[in-house]
């Protein structure tokens, strides 16, 4: 079993990695989907480590795929990255680290393969990601990628769902939209399934708030 000293040092060289991410899938994501995921793991009682281990390293992918625009999985190259590092960081357990590497393959959101979380440990990561793209959090993550890409502030559905992704129409609604609304449906463990309703819960309330407020429906 990998020590607490090798887990701080893939902390270190993780942090070093995303250093130059945009916020939306920065470190400070990954720190908030370890302690999503450290809270899933004790709830459903899962490996700890193979959770801890795989939370850091789920998004190890994204610079290559934000350099292409998509056309890398962060996925699938975080899985591939995933067996090198842990070799390389001393680590000589094998089945520890493909069970790892199957994690982070699996944490995804949009599949581009037939992959799917089979483990405990794998569903637990791919819950703790997606509860940080809903609720209060998943809102700013969504406005702050709009803003990045010049989206706007806001729009229509009928203009949000009739756009494509990095248009000036690929609002925050239009991520709500096509994404965020359906998560709670998607959530692989009861915890995750509890949290997931409650975050719902505040962005459908945000979501019908901002287009009174667009269409002057709340002046009274």
């Amino acid at each position: 079993m990998p020590t607490a000293s090798v887990f701080d040092t893939l902390v270190e060289r993780v942090r070093e990695h995303l250093a130059g991410s945009p916020a939306c899938h920065d470190w400070d994501h990954t720190l908030r989907v370890l302690n999503n995921a450290r809270h899933l793991c004790r709830v459903e009682g899962a490996d700890p480590r193979v959770v801890e281990f795989a939370a850091v390293l789920h998004d190890i992918g994204r610079p290559e795929e934000l350099e292409d625009r998509g056309k890398t999985c962060h996925a699938e190259w975080g899985a591939e990255m995933t067996l090198g590092l842990l070799v390389d960081l001393g680590i000589t357990d094998m089945a520890f680290i493909r069970h790892v590497s199957a994690c982070v393959r699996t944490h995804r959101y949009r599949r581009r393969n037939d992959d799917r979380p089979e483990t405990l440990e794998a569903r637990i990561v791919f819950d703790a990601d997606k509860l940080d793209c809903i609720g209060a959090i998943g809102i700013g993550r969504a406005f702050h990628f709009a803003g990045r890409i010049g989206a706007r502030v806001h729009n229509t559905a009928a203009e949000a769902e009739d756009s494509a992704s990095y248009s000036r129409d690929d609002s925050a609604y239009r991520e709500y939209l096509v994404k965020l609304r359906h998560v709670p449906d998607r959530m692989l463990t009861a915890e995750g399934r509890r949290m997931a309703a409650a975050r719902h819960a505040f962005m459908v309330a945000f979501f019908e708030q901002i287009n009174r407020e667009v269409r002057g429906e709340d002046l009274g």
